[in-house]
């Protein structure tokens, strides 16, 4: 077997990084943390090829893939292999705010736009001025919100919230979901205009468990550097934990392996790490060989691959929540998701099984 093929990047510590995250101060290794790309089977070298080939360019970018693949670490990709290096990365997850928080947070505030504006505030958009702005979960955004990102992306301008002034930039957009957008458009549930205007150039991340060469890989990465961080330098990742990791299906993708990896590392006191230290579900080997119980996304070919995904999602979390009696902050940590994405998911499973009882 030949050796993993790694894509680094090219760092540079005083590239600014804009994120929404509260904790922002503290990451000042956030580069190095994203910094090396795992290509170790043809699709994603191919991959990761054509996504070199799209960074030399300001075409907007659309990420699509289930959560924990990695999206964000190829929109940072783009970034630091664009001619935009230099220039600042901003970061908005549109999922984690409500509208009126969101629009604030994108296009930012004129002093005395609402009760406590008693300054002009600059938002995501302007602060990327010159740089890349990555929208991660972007199928969540309100339509009226949406509106107001088409008009940015036609003609990069847009007015602060309370403001008259047109304010112009020079930024690329990059975004992400794990929604199937088409179906959303057809649903009514997001603008088939803004849609085309993120679909220029689209790259499909795929989930973990299609490409089990590359466990190793990232394991050991995320082995070395967590080992490192604990300073537990004598600690060995054993050939049996390696082989649990490659059986396990990986439902959160990246995210989950290096939750699993973090966790052995933090709360052993042994030596070396076996698959006892990994606390992967009991029963995943016999579900790795037989699934009897799964939804048939296999059988000719016959579904579409987001009908296929979407049963299968479902198939996931309703284990999941068998597993953990139903308590769904358990279930999404037990998948490597957020709860709210969990929630989100059950909420449209009931909408769509009460529209098929009617």
């Amino acid at each position: 077997m030949s050796g993993p093929t790694f894509v680094g990047l090219p760092m540079q510590k005083n590239i600014p990084v804009v994120d929404d995250d509260p904790d922002a101060v503290f990451r000042e290794d956030v580069d190095s943390r994203y910094g090396t790309i795992v290509a170790d089977t043809p699709a994603m070298a191919s991959l990761v090829a054509l996504i070199k080939r799209a960074a030399d360019s300001d075409a907007t970018v659309l990420l699509l893939g289930e959560s924990g693949t990695g999206k964000e670490l190829f929109a940072r990709s783009i970034h630091q292999w664009s001619r935009r290096i230099e220039n600042p990365f901003v970061v908005l997850n549109c999922v984690a705010l409500t509208e009126t928080l969101l629009e604030n947070e994108l296009f930012g505030h004129e002093k005395g736009a609402f009760t406590g504006a008693t300054a002009q505030q600059k938002g995501k958009v302007e602060l990327a001025d010159n740089g890349t702005l990555f929208l991660d979960e972007i199928g969540d955004m309100a339509l009226d919100l949406q509106a107001k990102l088409l008009r940015l992306l036609q003609d990069r301008e847009f007015h602060r919230v309370g403001g008259t002034h047109l304010v112009q930039v020079n930024i690329r957009v990059i975004a992400a979901t794990n929604c199937d957008l088409s179906k959303a458009v057809r649903e009514g549930k997001f603008r088939e205009d803004l849609f085309h205007r993120l679909n220029v150039i689209s790259f499909s991340i795929p989930p973990l468990r299609d490409r089990p060469d590359e466990i190793p890989h990232l394991a050991g990465l995320f082995f070395r550097r967590y080992t490192k961080e604990m300073g537990k330098p004598g600690m060995r990742l054993t050939e049996a934990a390696l082989g649990a990791m490659q059986r396990y299906r990986w439902p959160g993708n990246v995210r989950e392996l290096e939750n699993a990896v973090a966790r052995a590392v933090v709360l052993s006191t042994d030596r070396e790490i076996g698959p006892e230290h990994l606390r992967l579900p009991q029963d995943y080997e016999a579900k790795s060989q037989v699934h009897e119980e799964e939804p048939q996304v296999r059988e000719s070919g016959a579904l579409l691959y987001h009908q296929a995904m979407e049963r299968y999602r479902y198939f996931l979390i309703e284990q999941a929540l068998k597993r953990t009696h139903g308590n769904q902050t358990k279930a999404a940590e037990a998948l490597g998701l957020q709860r709210s994405y969990l929630a989100r998911v059950l909420k449209q499973k009931q909408a769509e099984n009460r529209k098929n009882e009617k």
